[in-house]
């Protein structure tokens, strides 16, 4: 049985491309005009797996962490 790799060389370039990617399909699948109602649960459940994994990418981004000392936000 075949296990899963848990360690992964992502450089920053390569979150941006998936980020990216994630983000053309949520718009394409929300602007599709002929979204037939079988499909609509499967387009439905699609985006909420893309929204919620680039949550997970987003929480994972520092914007800004000070060199020496805490920092204090205002």
């Amino acid at each position: 049985m075949p296990k899963y790799n848990s360690n992964f060389e992502l450089s920053v370039a390569d979150m941006e491309l998936i980020e990216s990617a994630l983000l053309k399909t949520k718009a394409d699948l929300t602007t599709q005009p002929d979204r037939m109602a079988d499909g609509l649960a499967c387009a439905d459940e699609t985006l909420r797996k893309i929204h919620d994994l680039l949550g997970r990418l987003h929480n994972q981004k520092v914007f800004y962490r000070p060199r020496r000392g805490a920092y204090i936000g205002g």
